[in-house]
């Protein structure tokens, strides 16, 4: 049978026992980390949230504690009091906050027993994701995991505090709404009430912010729970978190003015780091034109080079076609790099093929000149001219793609960060910002033979493009903003369209007709007719925000209880099925999965 508290009271958690109480009497509950039996003397490292305290337990001191010592086992819950020591000379141990001191215990109590747990929950153990997510209530008491969603916690904390501080009002939105179009896929939640009708799950709290503009509160936000049904990676889960937040009569610069000064607090009280509250900005042209994305990762250089003019009229086939029909042709120099071996050239063409390249060529700059395939294809005067272009010099190697504006772009684009981590060139400790702004308003799918919204159908246009949305509406631009930190979106907004007649221009050009905006938007449409302010705001991911500050490369190691890849819960086993009689309250038939 296990001990019960009785009368004890917990005095502090393991790891706030310091050196200042040597000598004083304490009483500590938690988790058996680790138990060592010296033949005489037993010590126990007790864990809780805060720490590991080392406990001595004497026979001669308390025959009794120990004896049920010799029982203990990992993870068994304890609780002991005793009287904070120096530990023994030569056994100090300065990675611990408590290395200094133990317990020696004159009272034990076993709280609860433990089976052997399926895998040890030290630091050093490298245990399978998928063990982990099973047993995530084990997971959790690990050190790591435990320091990640303090600092989530914290975060969440000091980004409240800030906001509050800047006169937002905290208020919820609904989680059962409407199922509007665009975006991604909505998680649908048929109404039983309602017969056939069903609810949506929201990807944003977007329309919702908007009229709580309207409604006159000036300045709102709230940490809230969004839904996309969408294909996953270590960045995306099926729920996630927003720092959500909108704003009445700003501009983008009010926006970002007050949100650089949001993360900057909170760098500050998370992890200890200053950044400065004014962040760099460029445009998407200028990112894509230097970077090949519109979420550059500015931690090291490795610039996209244009060259296309240089090898219009070159020998080597593929640059001048591309050159001649109006494509791109981009190379970056990865200084030092000639010493790549085939199969690492091989390895980053087929990485490049992943964003849609056909090829890409290379060239290592040495003494005696070029060594490449195509080296034989340019004029002396052509190699000089791309090589001082790319700034070359011997030792360095180039990489060209030739393609599409779109194709040219992103996988040189996505090639140069990831040699930024092959080379080691992007520090996890370095925190590189940068604002992206003027995006396109539209993007035009061939496919469908109509406009996108790029980012959604309520982003205003700049005021000197709203002409545009009459004549070329593919060369306006938004008046949105993301700001990405180390390669990552970390947050991104826009003004809002605020004047009915633009918000109805913009639907016509989405190819979204007036009962069809009626049916979806019907409601937001007509509180802009009630005046409606000017307006704008922001939202970032807290999840992948934490990620970052954490060091960690996946977002499922800064959330509680996070799905895998293939959106399940490996601890619950959601989803699951349900009951007949639960499908049939909610007029729902199930047909059998096609094969």
């Amino acid at each position: 049978m296990n001990d019960t508290l009785g009368n004890w009271k917990r005095t502090q958690l393991c790891g706030t026992v310091t050196a200042e109480q040597m000598g004083q009497e304490v009483c500590v509950m938690g988790w058996v980390q680790r138990r060592r039996d010296h033949g005489g003397l037993i010590f126990i490292d007790l864990r809780d949230r805060e720490g590991v305290l080392q406990l001595a337990l004497d026979p001669d001191r308390d025959l009794e504690s120990h004896k049920k010592a010799a029982q203990v086992r990992n993870e068994f819950v304890v609780a002991v009091k005793g009287k904070v020591s120096p530990r023994p000379e030569g056994t100090v141990n300065p990675k611990m906050k408590t290395g200094e001191i133990e317990i020696e215990v004159s009272e034990l109590k076993i709280l609860n027993r433990s089976e052997t747990p399926p895998f040890m929950l030290d630091e050093y153990s490298d245990v399978a994701e998928n063990i982990r997510l099973k047993y995530r209530y084990l997971d959790l008491r690990r050190t790591s995991v435990q320091e990640n969603l303090m600092l989530r916690h914290r975060v969440s904390r000091t980004v409240r505090s800030y906001l509050d501080e800047h006169g937002f009002l905290d208020i919820e939105t609904p989680v059962l709404t409407k199922s509007t179009p665009e975006g991604a896929r909505d998680y649908l939640v048929p109404s039983r009430v309602n017969n056939g009708q069903f609810f949506a799950l929201p990807q944003s709290p977007q329309l919702f912010k908007q009229l709580l503009m309207v409604s006159g509160f000036d300045r709102y936000a709230q940490i809230v729970k969004c839904f996309r049904d969408e294909d996953l990676r270590a960045d995306r889960q099926p729920e996630f978190t927003q720092i959500d937040c909108e704003m009445s009569f700003v501009d983008r610069d009010d926006v970002m003015t007050i949100m650089e000064g949001m993360i900057s607090r909170v760098f500050k009280e998370g992890i200890g780091v200053e950044i400065p509250e004014s962040l760099p900005r460029i445009t998407y042209a200028e990112a894509l034109d230097k970077y090949g994305v519109d979420n550059p990762d500015l931690r090291f250089g490795l610039e996209l080079i244009e060259l296309t003019e240089i090898v219009k009229g070159c020998g080597f086939k593929v640059f001048a076609e591309v050159a001649n029909n109006g494509g791109l042709v981009k190379a970056i120099n990865v200084k030092g790099a000639a010493t790549f071996s085939r199969k690492e050239l091989d390895d980053l063409t087929a990485f490049a093929g992943i964003y849609g390249a056909k090829g890409m060529a290379w060239v290592k700059v040495n003494a005696d000149g070029w060594q490449s395939p195509i080296a034989k294809f340019f004029t002396p005067e052509e190699l000089k001219s791309i090589e001082q272009a790319m700034g070359a010099e011997e030792g360095d190697l180039l990489l060209f793609i030739a393609d599409s504006f779109k194709i040219a772009n992103e996988s040189l684009g996505r090639l140069r960060q990831h040699l930024g981590q092959k080379l080691g060139l992007a520090k996890k400790d370095d925190y590189s910002f940068v604002w992206v702004t003027d995006f396109p308003l539209f993007e035009w799918s061939e496919e469908e033979q109509r406009h996108f919204a790029v980012h959604h159908p309520f982003t205003a246009p700049l005021d000197e493009d709203v002409p545009l949305l009459a004549t070329d509406p593919g060369k306006a631009r938004a008046q949105a903003y993301d700001l990405v930190l180390n390669g990552s979106e970390i947050g991104g907004g826009s003004i809002r369209i605020h004047d009915q007649s633009v918000q109805k221009a913009m639907f016509g050009l989405l190819g979204i007709d007036e009962d069809e905006a009626r049916e979806k938007f019907g409601f937001l449409l007509d509180a802009l007719s009630f005046g409606a302010p000017p307006h704008g705001g922001i939202a970032f991911g807290l999840d992948r925000l934490v990620m970052i500050l954490a060091g960690t490369d996946s977002i499922r190691d800064v959330i509680a209880f996070p799905k895998t890849q293939k959106a399940t819960c490996l601890l619950s086993e959601a989803p699951g099925g349900v009951s007949e009689k639960q499908l049939q309250e909610l007029g729902i038939r199930l047909r059998k999965p096609v094969q």
